[in-house]
């Protein structure tokens, strides 16, 4: 197995991107009631991760088929270390509550594209 470290510094030599962010999935630990209970302070404490620009993306995922709410979430974290992703994602009120637990993993991004559209005189914006 290849230290991540390692497996970095090689992405990097041959023109990859090796941009590192931290992902962590989170899944409800309680009833459907007690994590509807903390959404309201869940979604505020993501909010001011974002102006922080801790908060690179979030948001909930569906079952295997695409058709169903599962109830698990993927957030993205833009952070120092492991360890500073951890300490975001614990302080979460979801995982500070007990509604929800998570797995938190290092993600390298090397390849893919993004386009931002930007409206002048609409402040309008577009991501896809």
């Amino acid at each position: 197995m290849v230290a991540w470290s390692e497996y970095k510094s090689q992405a990097k030599s041959r023109g990859a991107l090796a941009l590192e962010l931290y992902v962590a999935i989170s899944t409800p630990a309680q009833e459907p009631q007690d994590v509807k209970a903390t959404l309201p302070d869940h979604l505020s404490y993501q909010a001011e991760l974002e102006r922080k620009g801790q908060l690179a993306f979030a948001g909930p995922m569906s079952d295997e088929t695409g058709e169903h709410m599962q109830g698990m979430g993927l957030i993205i974290y833009r952070a120092e270390s492991l360890e500073a992703a951890r300490a975001l994602v614990e302080a979460d009120p979801m995982h500070l509550s007990g509604a929800r637990t998570f797995t938190l993993r290092r993600w390298m991004i090397n390849e893919g594209s993004m386009t931002l559209s930007v409206g002048l005189s609409t402040n309008a914006a577009v991501l896809s």
